[in-house]
């Protein structure tokens, strides 16, 4: 990690933020009471729990586990884990949200990856054991979205982090993520059936999200579209954020492609494509982040007419703000800890700094995202997983890594 005094203060002042966010029933996604954040969220109290792992933080540690355990117990009849639970000051449940026009996805899949990852990390194999009939749970639901039982998860719009976005359908992202959960639940739970299914997966996501004309046809999902989109923009430098029957969406997911680097998706010459990808974004940035999603959605694109009505309180997907191009502190920590795993770790020791500059904005403001273009904070502030994105990358510059499992990058 850099040791220059910016970030060792980033880091430190990183570390309190989430400490700060402790509270009986686990860590929430913000200490400032606005809307719905002052909750115990799946995702990220599960990536604020991760950055409690790699920084060896027992109470954070410990915090993890009540989050997962808070979940767990509202998971509903049909399999779902909550996107997000509260409890008021007498510790009494007061809410149980499983999504609001459509269900979370990645709210089952980030659960699974934060038990394995925190019993490994505690050696707690009792409470993973416990929880292992919901594990199977979450597995069967997943297995369900599929709908055509061909491997894929079909998403809804809204039906991940990316809730006020475009995406839809097979998106790479949500396929990542179930490839991590059932990698690593199948080496912790020692469950042949899931590491097959993950060997199946990684097949399927690496002949339908990277077009180059070399895939296998029975794995491939939508050859016309496929075939549509290699003629319109030639080969892939990018894994392709998602398609449906109406063909691919061409934007580059960081966070997707981040994970799919981890994860070991694909080749040495397509991780070193992806980064030159990711390099050339950043040309001309202010900032030294790279955005959420890109190319930016203007006014005058067709994606704006599906992009301007998708809000829950306010529209905030102006260009290069929120989810259209903006900055979230979070997926550059883990851009970042990719960038570590194929050993940029240069890139990565300048992206930490870039990163510690946009977290103390506003007197350490911590906020949910950046604009896109200066960089200038938005959303809501002292969020918990902004906080963590920058543990995340300075512990992965420290040579620490998650639990990913046993995966076959062979495949």
């Amino acid at each position: 990690m850099s040791s220059s005094p910016h970030t060792t203060e980033a880091y430190a002042r990183s570390l309190d933020l989430l400490h700060r966010a402790i509270t009986p029933r686990g860590l929430v996604a913000s200490i400032t009471d606005v809307s719905n954040y002052q909750r115990v969220w799946s995702r990220d109290s599960v990536i604020c729990g991760l950055a409690g792992i790699l920084a060896g933080d027992e109470a954070l540690l410990k915090a993890l586990r009540h989050s997962l355990q808070s979940l767990a117990d509202n998971q509903a009849p049909g399999g779902q884990i909550p996107s997000n639970v509260r409890y008021d000051a007498d510790d009494q449940l007061e809410k149980v949200s499983y999504g609001g026009l459509c269900g979370r996805v990645d709210a089952v899949t980030w659960w699974i990856i934060g038990l394995c990852n925190y019993a490994r990390a505690s050696e707690d194999r009792a409470f993973a054991d416990h929880y292992l009939p919901r594990v199977e749970r979450c597995f069967d639901l997943l297995r369900s979205w599929e709908f055509n039982d061909r491997g894929l998860l079909y998403v809804p719009q809204s039906g991940n982090w990316a809730d006020e976005y475009i995406l839809d359908a097979y998106v790479l992202y949500d396929q990542l993520l179930r490839l991590w959960a059932l990698e690593v639940a199948g080496d912790y739970f020692d469950r042949s059936d899931w590491l097959d299914r993950a060997r199946n997966l990684r097949q399927l996501i690496r002949h339908n999200y990277w077009l180059d004309g070399e895939f296998d046809p029975d794995r491939l999902y939508h050859p016309f579209a496929y075939q549509r989109q290699l003629e319109k923009r030639g080969s892939s430098n990018f894994w392709e954020a998602s398609f449906s029957p109406g063909g691919y969406i061409a934007k580059f997911d960081l966070l997707a492609n981040s994970l799919a680097l981890l994860l070991d998706i694909g080749t040495s010459e397509q991780a070193d494509q992806v980064i030159k990808r990711a390099h050339s974004i950043l040309t001309g940035s202010a900032t030294g982040l790279l955005p959420s999603f890109w190319p930016v959605i203007r006014e005058d694109d067709p994606e704006w007419y599906f992009l301007e009505s998708n809000y829950a309180y306010e529209f905030r997907n102006k260009p290069f703000e929120f989810q259209n191009a903006g900055i979230w502190p979070v997926f550059n920590g883990w851009w970042g800890a990719a960038l570590c795993q194929t050993g940029a770790s240069a890139a990565a020791t300048q992206l930490l700094d870039d990163l510690g500059r946009a977290v103390a904005q506003e007197d350490w403001g911590f906020y949910e995202c950046h604009h896109g273009r200066h960089g200038t904070a938005h959303g809501t502030p002292s969020c918990t997983w902004s906080a963590a994105g920058f543990v995340l990358l300075a512990q992965s510059l420290n040579g620490k890594a998650l639990y990913y499992g046993k995966r076959d990058a062979s495949v």
